[in-house]
């Protein structure tokens, strides 16, 4: 990251994170409170870790990095993760799907991703995944270029691929007609009218 997208993120957030000093101490500065968990996002060292480099007590990086992490969400999820609304929108990546990668009425390839973790206490087997780790699963849809339409992020790591779609609320959104998908057409070849599909369905279709 440069100096300029910085200073740009850090205006865009510093209201939902700075801290006002009060007459027994000073606030941790905003820039600081950014810096340090741009840190812990790009390295994963631990708050013991940031704190001997900051400077910050380990219990207080442990609070403030999850709010500048809402922040930071919260301000630039309109932007930079904005599920497409209209008709255009889809059609518009279904194109590029089938131009670059020769995939028909694709609208979106779905993955999922887990993310290690220290098991909670008392959790069980909750969070043990096939790979013999603990983990919570974050799962994406992104386009033909691999930006991210949809994420979600939370399900244990027990659950299947399969689950962790089930559970997310975009399983269901098709069914709801709240995407405002394109009406099937006709595809090169086939006699038949079909939908737009999500890449992992069109997979799992031809694969029964």
């Amino acid at each position: 990251m440069n100096e300029n997208n910085f200073n740009e993120l850090l205006q865009l957030i510093s209201p939902l994170i700075k801290k006002p000093d009060t007459c027994f101490r000073e606030a941790i500065p905003a820039s600081h409170r950014l810096v340090c968990t741009l840190s812990f996002l790009a390295t994963g060292d631990s708050y013991k870790s940031l704190s001997a480099f900051f400077r910050i007590a380990p219990n207080t990086i442990s609070k403030f990095v999850p709010e500048v992490c809402d922040a930071i969400y919260s301000q630039l999820r309109n932007t930079y993760l904005k599920i497409p609304s209209t008709k255009e929108e889809w059609a518009e990546v279904g194109s590029k799907f089938h131009l670059l990668w020769n995939f028909p009425n694709c609208i979106g390839a779905v993955d999922g991703k887990h993310v290690v973790m220290i098991a909670p206490a008392k959790s069980g087997s909750t969070f043990y995944n096939y790979k013999g780790t603990h983990s919570i699963v974050l799962m994406t849809v992104v386009d033909a270029s691999y930006k991210y339409l949809y994420i979600d992020i939370g399900c244990n790591g027990r659950i299947s691929d399969g689950g962790v779609f089930s559970k997310c609320s975009l399983q269901h959104a098709p069914d709801m007609d709240s995407l405002n998908l394109p009406p099937p057409r006709h595809l090169l070849g086939l006699y038949v009218s079909m939908s737009t599909k999500f890449l992992e369905d069109l997979i799992l279709e031809y694969s029964v």
